[in-house]
C-alpha cells in the first residue's frame, strides 16, 4: 500500500495509473473518505466488495467529476433529478437513476445506479481524468466511517493499493440518497442534505 498527499503534484498521475490498472484507491471526499475503482472494470469492482466484506446485493454508487460524464453512467436524467442536481451538485447528494447499459453488472443487481458529483476539487479532477469511479465508504462493512487517512489505514490498511491523504474530511455524516425514478422522488438515506431542503424544491 502506497500513501501520497493530494497536494503532491504526482498525486493525480499516480492515482490515475493505479485506477486504470484495476487498482483500488482511498481518498477524501466532501463528506467522508471513500474507496474507489474504475466504474468499468468488473474485477476491480469485485475487489471493492471483497476489501470491505460488503454484501454483493448492495449496489456501489458511481462518482462523476463533471456533468458531461453523466450521460455515460445513467440512461435517463428526468426533470426531478435535474432540479435536484441544479440545487445540490456538486455536493453531498446521491441520486438514484436508471443505469447506463454499458456499466458492469456487478455494480448493481438492479436496473438503477446511485450517482454523485462530489464538491471536492481534487476528486473531481481525478475523476475527470480517470473516468467515473465506483466509490463507497472507506471502511469495513458495519465499521465506523473514516474521516482521515489514518482512519482508513486502521480499518483497511494493506488491502488497498493507494491512499490519497487529504487531511480531515467534514464527516461523519454521508451523502443523502434520493431515488428519482418515475414522476416522484423518495429519500432512501438521510444524510448531510435534509429532507426539508429537498422538499422545499418541490413545494
Amino acid at each position: 500500500m502506497h500513501m501520497i498527499e493530494i497536494n503532491d503534484p504526482l498525486a493525480i498521475p499516480i492515482a490515475q495509473q493505479v485506477i486504470e490498472a484495476g487498482g483500488i484507491a482511498a481518498f477524501p471526499t466532501d463528506t467522508i473518505y471513500g474507496i474507489g475503482a474504475s466504474a468499468y472494470l468488473p474485477a476491480a469492482i469485485d475487489r471493492i466488495y471483497a476489501i470491505k466484506g460488503r454484501d454483493l446485493s448492495k449496489s456501489i454508487p458511481v462518482l462523476i467529476g463533471s456533468m458531461e460524464q453523466l450521460s455515460v453512467v445513467v440512461s435517463e436524467f428526468n426533470e426531478i433529478a435535474q432540479r435536484l442536481a441544479e440545487r445540490f451538485w456538486p455536493g453531498p447528494l446521491t441520486i438514484v437513476l436508471p443505469k447506463h447499459p454499458d456499466l458492469p453488472a456487478n455494480l448493481s443487481t438492479t436496473e438503477t445506479i446511485g450517482v454523485r458529483f462530489p464538491a471536492h476539487p481534487f476528486i473531481a479532477q481525478l475523476i475527470t481524468q480517470a473516468g467515473p469511479l465506483a466509490v463507497t465508504s472507506a471502511n469495513l462493512s458495519g465499521g465506523q466511517n473514516t474521516l482521515t487517512a489514518q482512519d482508513v489505514v486502521d480499518q483497511l490498511g494493506d488491502r488497498l493499493d493507494l491512499i490519497l491523504d487529504g487531511g480531515s474530511t467534514p464527516g461523519p455524516i454521508p451523502s443523502t440518497v434520493v431515488s428519482c425514478l418515475g414522476s416522484d422522488y423518495k429519500i432512501l438515506r438521510h444524510g448531510v442534505i435534509t429532507a426539508s431542503q429537498i422538499d422545499v424544491l418541490f413545494s
